[in-house]
């Protein structure tokens, strides 16, 4: 492989290697794509992880690994969301029907994307950052009710 693969064939490499390996950062990812005779920069690497939705799951003593974010059904993003608020979640805070929801850096998509898999009436979108989701409830009192939520995932 000379370098020059389309951007499905990266992503596919991506996917393998992470299926394969326990990769912790977007350079660790860089490394091994270009151990592999791939070149690609650490941005392409960045858009290639949100593009195939990746999230990074905790794997023990402050480390992680990305991994293909899960398609179960209901149940399991709910334990999963519950897993990462204990985990990650550092504080919710609510202004009328819209929560901000500070993580741990680097975990704000994670969260983000399950709070949206879970699809929730209550809840009308979310937007991630690196360190911080905004959630738009239906309304104020959803909201009110979603940050007792919030904060009893986070207690465990």
């Amino acid at each position: 492989m000379a370098g020059a693969l389309s951007k499905e064939q990266r992503q596919k490499r991506i996917q393998d290697i992470i299926a394969r390996e326990s990769v912790s950062t977007q350079g660790d990812l860089v490394e091994r794509l270009r151990a592999e005779g791939i070149r690609v920069t650490q941005a392409t690497v960045s858009r290639d992880i949100n593009e195939l939705r990746l999230v990074r799951l905790p794997v023990g003593k402050g480390r992680h690994r990305y991994a293909l974010a899960q398609t179960a059904g209901h149940t399991g993003a709910e334990e999963e969301l519950a897993r990462l608020f204990q985990n990650f979640v550092h504080d919710v805070d609510r202004g009328e029907n819209m929560l901000v929801i500070r993580t741990a850096e680097g975990h704000a998509s994670g969260v983000a994307l399950l709070l949206d898999r879970v699809r929730r009436d209550d809840i009308v979108g979310t937007i991630a950052g690196e360190d911080t989701i905004f959630v738009v409830a239906r309304t104020t009192t959803d909201a009110e009710n979603i940050m007792e939520e919030f904060h009893a995932l986070m207690l465990g």
